[in-house]
């Protein structure tokens, strides 16, 4: 039936396809069946127009997603401004003590400009803020001096975890993927569907109160200073680079290991099956580049999370982290440091799923083309 409709359409000379594309450079406006009437090299160049609008489609997905990343972490900025000002209790009355007379109250509201309207004050937080200056802390030392040394500790804590972590679990999933339905697959699925299962703060009290009570092991604390050398440092964070792998590691092998799966049951997949090639070749060949884009999403999630997430374990070990400050700052009211904390902790989960979209799309074209 399709047949006769193409070719009982009249065939339009070649001088009035020309003008009429000239009339309307836009191919869209004309019939996509007529375009099979003609030679290839007779049909009329596309429009600059269309070619312009349909090159480079991953720069402009990406463009498209980092204006999206800003706008959302502007958004997060306008939380974080509104949350500090509705916690309890005055600053002023934080710093003076309960005693203070309302006139030194107003005067140090004054002082900490904490009187004026609270938009002015978010404008001029949010273009310091975008200019690297997050403002001073109420002790009169600069913000970043403050978290400085501390933003470096946390960092340290998540690489060594991240470089033990990541490569280890996408191991785990491809194992448990490669012989899915064994024993082994099974002993691993078990455990890390119960390791997710358990909140960070209780695997975080298990592994002191074992390692460090029980066998006395290791120090149940994780206090690190400057004048310490790298092998020291390393020794006292073992306990929360442990208990951060027991927490992620589970979860990102499980996401790997389902990842893998789903790309097995593809027609390639089979076809290479049918071809002779081992599993194992089958998996690291045919299936893993195929499941990256999940993959790498599950890891920017946990990366975030080393980042933004890992106030508890810090607070647990007292770890001297961005985490640690964080608490330290909401129990004496500092809004500055509470405010660039929150900022870091936003900004490091954004950046982190940012760029998870951006693998996800360049490792599997189709999402380049929503439907």
């Amino acid at each position: 039936m399709w047949k006769d409709q193409v070719l009982s359409e009249p065939v339009v000379p070649y001088e009035e396809r020309r003008r009429r594309i000239e009339a309307d450079p836009l191919p869209e406006n004309i019939g996509a069946q007529s375009w099979r009437h003609y030679p290839l090299h007779e049909q009329p160049a596309r429009s600059p127009r269309l070619m312009t609008r349909k090159s480079h489609p991953i720069l402009s997905m990406t463009v498209s997603r980092i204006g999206l990343g800003l706008l959302s972490l502007l958004i997060v900025t306008l939380v974080i401004f509104s949350s500090v000002e509705l916690l309890p209790g005055s600053y002023a009355t934080a710093i003076l003590g309960q005693n203070a007379t309302p006139e030194a109250v107003a005067a140090m509201e004054e002082q900490l400009g904490l009187n004026r309207p609270l938009p002015i004050r978010y404008v001029e937080w949010l273009g310091n803020a975008a200019m690297g200056d997050l403002g001073t802390s109420f002790s009169g030392r600069p913000v970043m001096a403050v978290i400085g040394p501390r933003l470096q500790n946390t960092l340290i804590l998540a690489s060594i975890t991240a470089a033990i972590a990541v490569p280890l679990a996408i191991g785990v999933g491809i194992f448990c993927a490669r012989y899915r339905g064994r024993l082994a697959d099974r002993f691993l699925s078990t455990s890390t569907l119960a390791a997710i299962s358990v909140p960070e703060f209780l695997v975080a009290y298990v592994v002191m109160v074992v390692l460090a009570v029980q066998l006395k092991w290791l120090p149940s604390m994780a206090g690190i200073r400057a004048s310490m050398d790298f092998g020291e440092q390393l020794y006292r964070m073992i306990l929360p680079i442990l208990t951060l792998l027991l927490v992620i590691l589970a979860h990102m092998a499980r996401n790997t290991r389902a990842a893998i799966l789903s790309v097995m049951s593809s027609p390639y997949v089979e076809m290479a099956r049918l071809k002779g090639q081992p599993e194992g070749r089958v998996v690291m060949r045919e299936a893993l580049p195929n499941a990256i884009g999940p993959i790498a999403s599950v890891v920017a999630l946990n990366l975030a999370y080393l980042i933004s997430g890992v106030v508890v374990v810090e607070v647990v070990f007292v770890y001297p982290g961005v985490g640690q400050a964080m608490i330290d700052a909401v129990r004496n009211r500092d809004i500055a440091v509470i405010q660039a904390c929150a900022l870091i902790f936003s900004a490091a989960y954004i950046g982190f799923n940012l760029i998870a979209d951006i693998i996800s799309i360049v490792s599997n074209p189709r999402l380049l083309h929503p439907r």
